[in-house]
């Protein structure tokens, strides 16, 4: 029965990546469509490969507090009985292939940050070196045997840091790096509806990813899937709320926008909090990244073209902080209470796993890129930008009228 529940669960995470080539898609430029979806695509490919090979031994094997080993190289020992650690109701390889669904969605997310004017070399490699130097790691840190951050103690029950955190904080430190679009400030969506059908195929996708995070089909999963339910129907209240109040107009976007702003901020708490609690987390997800997409951003200046970092960084540190307020071990006794239920020490452990990983993130990607920078552009030229990455990358149109 788990068997069949975690394979369901692996094919809807699988389908959030596909997902996220549509509504990235949608939201660029008719000219860059096509490439926008290609580092989605990529990274179902490259990743796959990847993991596979050795990512998921460094994540997941026995090795230090910081990185796991090459014991599993190549799937050795990665079989069809349980590993204990990890869960003894499902074959081991199915948690492998469920694990890196999350692997490849992490590198979809950041390619948002910097759509429209990243090489496509360049980013092949970044992805190779980024996946095996920073997910890994941090995979490792929070759910990996002998990891540091689950020794401590920190919560994270579907990845808001080894997901949401570090992917968000990668796209910034792109968005950065790679400096402004040059049409930035005209930019608009060029086909709606194709970013709506992306958006509902990642909400979609992600009752697999967070309900499939209990491993098992219990109490706890079925608390997981109400609360990312209600908090993506909270984050849409709360970011159309505000975005009616300021702008005067509910928009379609922000509603799929605030779906998945209260989606991000659920991931790392679902399986730990009350009902009521995610409703209050989706809804104050979906109000702080309007914040960050509508006012930090423009504050700033940097160039977060698809808000990689508004929607995910944001939301996934205030999934975090949540968590540590609002954990209880009423719905997971394997959890923690957190500090609305006289736990004060749960909330540290929840900032120090923030601040590690934001940390380690920013830097181990800063170094990432400069170095690849040495050998390879990581921009595209001028006219490359004002053609378009669909004809002068890829040499192929979305749309011929």
């Amino acid at each position: 029965m788990e068997a069949v529940f975690m394979f369901f669960c692996t094919l809807l995470v699988w389908l959030m990546t596909p997902g996220i080539a549509l509504f990235y898609g949608g939201m660029v430029s008719r000219k860059n469509v096509l490439s926008t979806a290609m580092y989605s695509f990529s990274s179902m490919a490259i990743i796959s490969i990847l993991w596979v090979v050795v990512g998921y031994s460094l994540a997941f094997a026995p090795g230090n507090a910081f990185i796991g080993s090459f014991d599993w190289t190549f799937l050795h020992s990665v079989g069809f009985d349980a590993n204990a650690t990890y869960s003894d109701a499902i074959p081991h390889i199915l948690f492998m292939m469920f694990q890196m669904t999350f692997a490849i969605l992490t590198v979809a997310i950041i390619s948002g940050a910097f759509a429209e004017r990243m090489n496509f070399a360049a980013y092949l490699i970044f992805i190779i070196l980024w996946s095996l130097l920073v997910y890994s790691p941090v995979a490792h840190w929070v759910w990996g045997e002998g990891g540091w951050l689950r020794e401590l103690g920190a919560l994270d029950f579907a990845g808001g840091n080894v997901v949401h955190i570090s992917s968000g904080i990668t796209g910034l430190v792109l968005a950065i790096v790679l400096g402004r679009r040059k049409e930035a400030e005209n930019s608009s969506p060029h086909n709606l509806p194709l970013a709506l059908i992306g958006g509902i195929l990642v909400w979609f996708g992600w009752y697999g990813f967070n309900v499939g995070s209990a491993l098992t089909i219990d109490n706890v999963a079925m608390a997981a899937f109400v609360n990312t339910n209600s908090a993506a129907a909270a984050g849409i209240v709360g970011w159309v709320a505000v975005e009616w109040m300021i702008n005067k107009k509910p928009t379609m976007l922000g509603t799929i926008s605030g779906a998945i702003a209260g989606l991000v901020s659920i991931t790392p708490a679902a399986g730990f909090v009350t009902v009521g609690s995610a409703l209050l987390i989706g809804f104050l997800g979906g109000a702080i990244c309007f914040w960050a997409v509508f006012w930090l951003k423009g504050k700033l200046k940097y160039d977060d073209a698809l808000d990689a970092f508004g929607l995910h960084g944001i939301g996934g540190i205030w999934g975090g902080i949540a968590t540590g307020l609002f954990a209880t071990t009423k719905i997971n006794k394997l959890g923690a209470d957190g500090l609305f239920y006289g736990n004060a020490s749960l909330l540290g452990k929840q900032l120090i796993a923030i601040g590690s990983t934001v940390v380690f993130v920013a830097i181990a990607t800063i170094i990432i890129i400069y170095v690849i920078k040495i050998f390879i552009p990581i921009r595209v030229d001028e006219d490359q930008e004002y053609k378009g990455l669909d004809l002068t990358l890829h040499g192929e149109k979305a749309y011929h009228e």
